[in-house]
């Protein structure tokens, strides 16, 4: 886990000040109603639904949004069919790239994303042709401001998390997925407040870039982002300092 390029941390800053502005929600509901259509509208029965409304809620989704999009889902009002896929791409300096999207006309999706991959110095991969530089597991992060390091580290380690770094003044927790849940009602019994806590996709390694791939593929991950149909982009990259200072400025 050594050589972490920060992006985690600085993702999710920029991704609060996305959803105070509402950007977020449209994605969020849409992942909720893909959820509830797949496993029904309980959560407590459709683990993959109350990870998406923990998620809806931890960006300030309104509780009417949250409940239309579960009705949507179950059919109770009419809404769209979405499927999900998953890309795999290769982006500028050999970065590895994982693109989760849902969408509701997957073949314009496909086009749409082969379009700005190619544009922004990417290429779409071939089955597990970067897949396997990635492993799922749980992932919370949590303001450094609000906790004491030592007595975090205690409750999550106890907990069962793997790691926790201090990632640019946000605790990263990782821990295995069978772990998820343990780890996550340790901290909420602790009254420890978490920006994040989802299952994600950690890269086993990473790539070094120079600044001018840094900047491209900063770009590439902000057009990628910016689609109404990606819900998710991982990659594997460190960045070099002076582009990693530029970014904590910026947040």
């Amino acid at each position: 886990m050594s050589g972490h390029s920060h992006w985690a941390s600085i993702k999710h800053k920029k991704g609060a000040v996305d959803a105070k502005k509402g950007k977020a929600f449209s994605k969020l509901a849409k992942h909720i109603t893909s959820a509830a259509r797949g496993g029904g509208g309980d959560p407590d029965m459709n683990l993959k639904l109350k990870y998406a409304i923990d998620k809806a809620r931890a960006a300030n989704m309104p509780k009417d949004n949250i409940e239309r999009a579960i009705k949507k889902g179950t059919g109770e009002i009419p809404g769209e069919h979405y499927e999900d896929a998953t890309y795999e791409a290769i982006g500028p300096g050999g970065v590895a790239m994982l693109i989760e999207i849902l969408t509701d006309n997957r073949n314009r999706t496909a086009a749409e994303i082969r379009k700005i991959l190619e544009i922004r110095g990417g290429r779409l991969g071939t089955t597990n042709s970067v897949a396997w530089q990635f492993e799922r597991k749980g992932l919370f992060l949590v303001d450094a401001k609000n906790c004491d390091e030592d007595k975090l580290m205690t409750i999550a380690l106890d907990a069962g998390a793997d790691d926790m770094r201090n990632d640019s003044g946000i605790f990263e927790i990782i821990c295995a997925t069978e772990q998820f849940e343990k780890v996550k009602k340790a901290l909420f019994d602790a009254r420890i407040k978490t920006e994040t806590a989802e299952i994600s996709r950690v890269p086993k390694q990473y790539v070094d870039l120079d600044e001018h791939a840094a900047r491209k593929i900063l770009s590439l991950l902000e057009e990628l982002e910016d689609h109404e149909d990606v819900q998710n982009v991982y990659s594997n990259f460190n960045l070099p300092d002076t582009v990693l200072a530029e970014l904590k400025a910026s947040v």
